[in-house]
Formats: C-alpha cells, sequence, structure tokens
C-alpha cells in the first residue's frame, strides 16, 4: 500500500508539472496569434470581451451538468469576489498587458511576464499562503529569488539595448509587430505590462482564495469569464466610441478569440485552478520562462520580432532568479509534505484505542 501510494503521488505531481507545461506552451500560442490580430486591426478591447464570452458558452454547460450536485450555495462574499475576479483579469490584466505589447514588442511582453512568480510570491506571503522560514537555506533562497527576478524585470523596463533577429530571417514574412515610431513608448509600455503583472499576480491570489469558499472550479471559472464579459462591455463602451470596432471577420481575429476563449481563458482558468489547489498559487506561475521562450521563437518567425540585449539581459536575471525561488519552493514544499505525513503516521489503530494484537498498550514514561 505504501508503494501505491508513492506511485499515486508521483502521477499526482507529474500532472500538475504537464499542467503548468500545456499552459505556458498555450499562452505562448495566444501571444503569437493575438499579436498578429493586433496588427490586423483587432481591438483589444473588444478582444477581451469576444474572449471571455467564447469561453462562457464553451463552459456554462459543462458546470451546469457536471456540478450540479457539488456545486455549493452562492454567498455574498464569494459573489463579491467573483466579480473583482472578472474585473482583475478579463478586463485590467489583459487590456493593460495588450496595450503595452503594442507599446513594446511581443517578445518583450511574454519576457516581461517572468517577473509574475516574485509578484506572486510576495502577495501570497501577505496573504499567508506561503511561508518563509528565515532560518532556513530555502526559506532564504526564496526571499533572494524574488529580488533578483524584481531587479531583472527594472533590467527589461530600463534598458533597451540593440536588437537583432531571434532566428533568421529567411522565409518569413517581415511584418515587425514593433514600429519605430512607437520606440519613444517603450518606458511607458513596459510600465502598462508590469501593472498587468500585478494583477494576474493579484487574480491568481484571489481565485486561490476563492477556490477554498467556493470549490466548483468549472463554475467558478464560467462565473469569472461572464462576470468579465459583462464589465469588460461596460469598460469598452465608454472607451470606444466607435461602434464599427465590434466587428470582426473571418481572419486571424476570429481565430485569436476562438482560440483564447477556449483554451486560453475557459481551460486555463480551471486547470490552474485545480493546479493550485495542490501545488500554489506560485507553482502555477513558475513556468513563465518557458512562455517567454516559446513566444521569443514563435514571434521572430511570424512577425519579425527584434529581440534586444536588455531584454535577454533582463530575463536571463529573471530566470536566474526564479530558479532561486522554484529550489526554495520545491524543498519547503516536499518538507510540508514529509512533516504532514509523519504527523499521519500515529493516526493508526493506537489511537483508537486497539492495536494489532489487541488493546493498546499504554506509552512507556
Amino acid at each position: 500500500m505504501e508503494i501505491c501510494g508513492r506511485i499515486w503521488r508521483m502521477m499526482k505531481i507529474r500532472k500538475a508539472y504537464f499542467a503548468v507545461v500545456f499552459l505556458q506552451a498555450s499562452i505562448a500560442v495566444m501571444y503569437t496569434i493575438v499579436a498578429i490580430s493586433l496588427k490586423h486591426g483587432l481591438n483589444h478591447f473588444v478582444f477581451s470581451v469576444y474572449r471571455h464570452a467564447v469561453a462562457t458558452v464553451i463552459l456554462a454547460p459543462f458546470a451546469l451538468i457536471l456540478e450540479r450536485k457539488t456545486r455549493p450555495r452562492m454567498t455574498l462574499p464569494v459573489f463579491w469576489r467573483i466579480l473583482l475576479l472578472g474585473f482583475l483579469e478579463p478586463v485590467l490584466d489583459q487590456n493593460l498587458y495588450y496595450l503595452g505589447m503594442k507599446y513594446t514588442s511581443s517578445t518583450f511582453a511574454s519576457a516581461a511576464i517572468n517577473i509574475l512568480p516574485a509578484i506572486t510570491f510576495i502577495l501570497a506571503v501577505i496573504f499567508r499562503l506561503e511561508i518563509v522560514n528565515l532560518k532556513k537555506k530555502h526559506g532564504l533562497a526564496k526571499i533572494a529569488g524574488t529580488v533578483i527576478a524584481i531587479t531583472g524585470a527594472m533590467v527589461m523596463s530600463l534598458y533597451k539595448g540593440p536588437a537583432f533577429n531571434f532566428l533568421p530571417s529567411t522565409g518569413r514574412s517581415e511584418m515587425s509587430h514593433t514600429e519605430p515610431a512607437t520606440d519613444r513608448h517603450w518606458v511607458s509600455g513596459s510600465i502598462f505590462v508590469f501593472i498587468s503583472c500585478f494583477c494576474a499576480s493579484a487574480f491568481y491570489i484571489l481565485q486561490s482564495m476563492t477556490l477554498t469558499m467556493y470549490p466548483a472550479g468549472i463554475s467558478l471559472a464560467a462565473l469569472i469569464c461572464l462576470t468579465g464579459t459583462v464589465e469588460g462591455g461596460a469598460v469598452t463602451l465608454a472607451a470606444e466610441r466607435n461602434m464599427m470596432v465590434w466587428i470582426v471577420g473571418w481572419d486571424s481575429r476570429l481565430l485569436a478569440i476562438l482560440y483564447s476563449g477556449i483554451v486560453c481563458s475557459g481551460i486555463a482558468y480551471y486547470v490552474q485552478g485545480v493546479v493550485m489547489k495542490e501545488r500554489g498559487p506560485v507553482f502555477v506561475t513558475s513556468f513563465s520562462p518557458l512562455c517567454t521562450v516559446i513566444t521569443a521563437a514563435l514571434s521572430s518567425i511570424f512577425l519579425a520580432d527584434k529581440v534586444h540585449v536588455g531584454s535577454l539581459i533582463g530575463a536571463a536575471i529573471v530566470m536566474f532568479g526564479l530558479y532561486t525561488l522554484i529550489w526554495g519552493t520545491r524543498i519547503d514544499f516536499e518538507t510540508s509534505k514529509q512533516s504532514n505525513h509523519v504527523t499521519q503516521l500515529p493516526i493508526t489503530g493506537d489511537v483508537a484505542g486497539k492495536t494489532a494484537d489487541g488493546p493498546a498498550k499504554p506509552p512507556v514514561v
């Protein structure tokens, strides 16, 4: 039985790693498609609304059928949290991110997201979702990794440097997403991206806390998408007076909406919620460097994005910080698992007053 238990725990760990790798790869593909669509005239406000409307339509039937018996009763505190979740990620995070991408590049924007684990870790410590033991090496590693990652993000934001192609330009379309006219907005675009990262981190923390009060993952994801659609629609109507921006043709814009809605909102919200229940919000965001590498390659092929030296230096610093943070988090997770296992070992027949050989023997003093 002990061997079976170990095998089952190993499978759960591998599933968690596979899930977060799938999320990062899916997000990288989305960034590339959306970058092309924004260049073809897709409005980022409208994109966010349509994306979450598609996700709502996809998730709602599954939530109604699969969780009809397990879905808890809606309470006012949960309702307010869902409203805030729908505003944090679908509205604030995504619109600020795509505005920042417009002023910088898709490669820079995806690289800047590497700061997510550090911000998420800080918020997790504040809200006591992560425990830092400064007397242990892994506790100091989590602090040091956070500081290093933030330093790398500052380098990426403030130092641009020379640009070069990530991959050879042979056989690809020369359609750079970053125009020379927008170079002067690099700092402001960087600020928009980093604010969006803070909103995304706050979303992860709040989603993790809400799942403890409303443990119906599919229903929660559907409700987040629904509120995001309504709130995003109100913001779009206030920001965009031209009703023509709502028109989407049968091109990359429609593909971006469908793919992002089904995969990166519908499936991703649910999957990341499941993983957060097991490993916490910091683990979910710890694999963002993988998204950076995939996005850089795809953007170089399809968008002719140039990689700036400042982005590479900053990304290298961020990744080193994240490696330190992930190491500390992993050791902390394994230590807590072992301590929980040890505390659970005495809970046997002895506790109930019996043993395999008969009544429990009194403890030897």
